[in-house]
């Protein structure tokens, strides 16, 4: 099985294709794909539930704006290919082409990631920091807004959306690497429950 990046999984769904192409703030219109489709009329369909520029306002949606385009694009493909479970993106994804799925990665490669606003325990934003340095820094560069770490945002994804992702890696209902798993195991041993709630914590403050 492949083993995409690690990070965030895209438990989101579509609402509708027709939402007014005004929501997708300077979205560059182009010369329409093989299918027919424009980078405009893709990235409308994400738009719904990943807000414009991919700047989520829902708790459990991940916003993508500002993401590599290497991120995007495997995570589509693994929820394509089922070797990522998920709900709703699963079934969309099989939707898209290959090119439409490389355009969508473009798109929003392209775009500011915007980090939640959300309340947060300073006590265990602090004590989530530590653990972030010991355990996952390595690989999520600077406490994961790195794009070039291909392996999606951390830090300002909303609460519950980054909660459902450690939860599915530690309960490992989502495949992992085996750097990733080694050091989640090795946190979930030495700090347990406290030591996973002071990273949500973290990565959920700004």
């Amino acid at each position: 099985m492949k083993e995409f990046p690690r990070g965030v999984r895209l438990v989101t769904g579509i609402a509708v294709a027709l939402l007014s192409l005004s929501s997708v703030a300077e979205a560059k219109e182009d010369k329409p794909l093989l299918t027919g489709a424009s980078t405009d009329m893709i990235v409308n369909t994400c738009v719904a539930c990943h807000g414009p520029n991919g700047a989520s306002k829902g708790p459990s949606i991940p916003s993508l704006g500002g993401m590599s385009e290497t991120y995007i694009v495997e995570m589509m493909e693994g929820y394509a290919s089922g070797d990522i479970p998920s709900t709703i993106m699963g079934r969309l994804a099989k939707g898209y082409s290959e090119e439409e799925i490389e355009q969508m990665g473009k798109y929003f490669a392209s775009q500011e990631y915007v980090q939640a606003s959300q309340k947060s325990d300073a006590a265990k934003v602090a004590q989530g920091e530590k653990l972030h340095e010991k355990f996952c820094e390595k690989c999520h560069s600077e406490s994961g807004t790195v794009p070039d770490d291909d392996s999606g945002f951390l830090k300002g994804q909303w609460k519950p959306y980054i909660a459902a992702q450690l939860m599915d890696y530690r309960s490992k209902d989502r495949t992992a690497t085996k750097k990733m798993m080694k050091k989640l195991k090795a946190l979930d041993e030495k700090h347990g429950d406290a030591g996973i709630e002071a990273l949500i914590e973290y990565y959920s403050s700004k």
